[in-house]
């Protein structure tokens, strides 16, 4: 039969081998792996978490073999233990992203930490499989954004990781599972089926299960592949008047995905990864890297910083409804309100944890400083995270003005964060749950991850 789109993509995850890794690629996604587990702990401390946890605890009934974050003793079925650790992870939006938009890792590491745990002792994976298992999730869905110039964009019809997420999930458990080739296509078109989550519900309780259904969802097509089931074979071409996986999408060009020989350049390779330093939407970091920069300048001109001198702040961002929000009365509005992460970075000199408290978030003097706040589009000022810019800028009572301006936050793909910064974010957000050994094992594990004889043991 003639190949196509779909059954290349089968091909590829069924064929691509550890070796294919390089040691950039091994390197980033380690770093990942790492940060993703840190964010899902200290996102096991959030109410959207416990009730996550409650409800897979008091409504379903199974055999509990996979752990979950942030709570020792506590298991749940596999594919359960998936959906709560993906909630954990995106409860703070505290995960990385990628580009064209999306956040990968949340999408796969859950599903395959859970998976290493469900399989027999005689068939555990080893360090080499999880980690290409954990690629090629990447991959896959790498590749599938790249099939359409819309997704290079901040989304605004479907939250991105509950669409590829979801297939990356039916990915990379499907390699961790050694599924055959055929057994990967159905995995996916069972996958197309059960994706998908609506933007509007961004800046609520219920964005962080965009993430855990992706993580569970995917877990379970490919789980449903391995006992037999089937699925269209063309999900991921782009048939004239039949929609797959193009649904999602307004344009849609899909490529075929080579089988890999000798050697495979992974797209994280090309791309690397964001890296966020505080727990909020990535296009929070330019405006709060803007507010900063305008902030020492104040500081060089006043003395201190004292909001009584200022009469406008001037935000100039990119057009993106749901995270233009004046005046934010909960955490997750909050952590998707330019105008909120750029008020508190003046205020406070910094964005935290504490930042997203509600005290923190009613503050007089915090309302004070929304008030002054006026937003501007500049039309090259493109909703898009590798060409956007936040630019901050104070008019003065004394008719002075200053401004701050980022187009690179440390922590962007193009700035990375050091070696150093991730560990320090990782043993900061693990020690809400953790004891210091653990920390340092789990480290030691990550960083070794290609010599770990028992994946389950992570």
């Amino acid at each position: 039969p003639e190949e196509t789109v779909t059954s290349s993509f089968a091909s590829f995850i069924h064929a691509v081998r550890p070796e294919h890794l390089s040691k950039v690629v091994r390197h980033r996604s380690k770093r990942m792996i790492l940060d993703s587990i840190g964010v899902g702990l200290v996102g096991s401390t959030t109410q959207v978490f416990d009730l996550a946890l409650q409800y897979c605890q008091e409504l379903y009934s199974s055999v509990a073999v996979s752990s979950v974050y942030g709570k020792p003793g506590v298991k749940l079925s596999p594919t359960l233990a998936a959906f709560t650790n993906g909630v954990a992870t995106h409860s703070m939006d505290f995960d990385d992203t990628w580009h064209p938009a999306t956040h990968p890792s949340g999408a796969v590491l859950p599903a395959l930490l859970a998976a290493s745990q469900m399989l027999p002792p005689s068939t555990k994976p080893n360090g080499k499989d999880f980690l290409l298992a954990f690629n090629v999730g990447l991959e896959v869905q790498g590749r599938l954004m790249h099939f359409s110039t819309e997704a290079h964009d901040i989304p605004k019809r479907f939250h991105p990781p509950s669409v590829v997420g979801t297939l990356g999930s039916a990915a990379a458990t499907a390699k961790l599972l050694s599924l055959s080739t055929a057994q990967c296509s159905h995995a996916l078109g069972i996958a197309a089926s059960l994706a998908g989550a609506p933007m509007a519900n961004a800046a609520t309780q219920a964005k962080p299960l965009h993430i855990g259904n992706a993580a569970r969802l995917g877990f379970e097509a490919a789980l449903l592949a391995a006992r037999g089931m089937e699925a269209n074979p063309l999900v991921l071409d782009d048939i004239p008047g039949c929609s797959g996986f193009s649904a999602f999408y307004s344009v849609y060009q899909p490529k075929p995905l080579s089988t890999p020989s000798d050697h495979h350049e992974f797209l994280l390779e090309k791309q690397d990864i964001a890296f966020k330093r505080f727990p909020a939407h990535l296009g929070m970091h330019w405006v709060v890297d803007a507010a900063l920069s305008v902030r020492n300048l104040f500081i060089n001109y006043a003395g201190s910083f004292s909001p009584s001198l200022i009469r406008t702040i001037v935000l100039k961002i990119p057009v993106s409804k749901y995270i233009n929000r004046p005046f934010p009365s909960s955490e997750h509005q909050a952590r998707h309100s330019f105008q909120f992460n750029a008020c508190t970075a003046l205020l406070d000199g910094e964005v935290g944890l504490g930042s997203f408290a509600e005290s923190s978030i009613h503050r007089q003097e915090l309302r004070e400083l929304l008030d002054k706040v006026v937003v501007e589009h500049p039309e090259d000022n493109v909703a898009n995270f590798d060409k956007m810019y936040g630019e901050v800028a104070l008019l003065l009572h004394s008719g002075d003005i200053l401004t701050g301006k980022c187009d690179t936050f440390y922590g962007h793909w193009r700035k990375p964060l050091s070696t150093e910064s991730l560990l320090k974010k990782f043993r900061s957000n693990a020690s809400h749950v953790l004891p210091e050994e653990k920390i340092e094992t789990i480290i030691t594990m990550v960083d070794n991850l290609e010599n770990l004889s028992d994946s389950s043991q992570l």
